[in-house]
């Protein structure tokens, strides 16, 4: 029997690819050089799930603590990062016929006087190639012990002073600011919004809908809850949505401790009206559909995700598809 999250396990469900030619940017992936939760998730491997049919031009690397500084001033150490994954998208650049990694997305502490962010974000800028386009500093927190991953961030971190000027500075400086939270932080996150209109934002992961714990058997209570806040942040025309990020142990769907993965169709019967609601609420031009790999790759195979989120998109049309898997995410990473 295969151990379900192994590649063997996600091999047991196959598709046909759909739409094998349109153009794909994935917008959010990361990198690890050593053994995480998630496990490993080198260049080969990207390119293992990136090239397995579906047509993904180009992605985003987002920051997810890889390759830190292990000595020097405690600010910059996340500056290694970005040194890690400029030399693979170099790597990617030079071999033809292979996915490019085109869009960097590291990592500074929004709370440092402005001093130092400004010299984290230099720092980022000198090393990264002409590939680095903006920072994430996560803000999930959640105290009821029953996240697989809680966050580290403490409360309120949107609300905090240091923080909302960390932010600004990003816009002013003409980079993006990428956050992952957990969907009862979203009310936090429009005033965030509200407070920074100059910055361009890029929600992650639908606000993360929860859905283990005392989340579990309450999708309808949080769905509802979930639709209004989304209503309401799509009204700052700064912010622009992730479509993906949803198939992550915390949201509840078990999928990565089946016998078997889920096919595009269960995904899509499972997660179609969450999409479809951002979908209304932002518009395509706002809208870029996303991996989230190789977090993701514990519950579905990156072809079958791929197929799951064309068959959301079969209603819209020819542009606001192209918009929503290629042309916003070129547009607002600048790839």
């Amino acid at each position: 029997m295969a151990l379900p999250g192994s590649n063997e396990w996600r091999a047991l469900i196959t598709e046909e690819i759909l739409e094998p030619e349109r153009p794909i940017i994935d917008p959010h992936h990361h990198l690890w050089p050593t053994v995480t939760r998630w496990g490993s998730y080198s260049l080969e491997d990207l390119w293992s799930d990136t090239m397995s049919g579906h047509n993904i031009e180009k992605t985003v690397f987002i920051d997810c603590g890889a390759s830190y500084r292990i000595e020097g001033p405690v600010h910059l150490k996340p500056v290694g990062e970005t040194e890690y994954v400029r030399v693979n998208a170099e790597r990617s650049a030079a071999t033809p016929g292979k996915t490019r990694i085109a869009g960097i997305v590291g990592h500074a502490d929004m709370m440092l006087p402005e001093a130092e962010l400004r010299e984290v974000l230099a720092e980022h800028e000198r090393v990264g190639g002409g590939l680095f386009r903006g920072i994430r500093h996560a803000g999930p927190h959640d105290d009821t012990g029953t996240l697989l991953n809680p966050g580290t961030r403490g409360p309120g971190l949107y609300s905090k002073p240091g923080f909302r000027d960390g932010v600004r500075l990003l816009g002013k400086l003409g980079y993006t600011y990428d956050a992952w939270h957990f969907f009862h932080q979203n009310r936090d996150y429009l005033d965030l919004a509200r407070a920074a209109p100059d910055t361009v934002m890029i929600l992650d992961h639908f606000g993360t809908p929860l859905g283990v714990g005392p989340y579990a058997s309450r999708q309808d209570e949080i769905f509802a809850t979930w639709k209004a806040d989304m209503a309401e942040i799509a009204r700052c025309p700064n912010v622009v949505a992730k479509l993906g990020g949803m198939a992550m142990p915390d949201n509840g769907y078990g999928w990565h401790t089946r016998g078997t993965p889920p096919s595009s169709n269960e995904f899509v019967k499972a997660q179609r009206d969450w999409y479809l609601h951002t979908i209304d609420c932002f518009g395509p031009d706002r809208c870029m559909f996303e991996s989230n790999f190789p977090v993701d790759k514990l519950s579905i195979a990156y072809p079958v995700l791929w197929n799951a989120l064309k068959k959301i998109a079969a209603g819209f049309s020819e542009s606001e598809k192209h918009a929503m898997f290629y042309g916003t995410a070129a547009r607002i990473y600048r790839v």
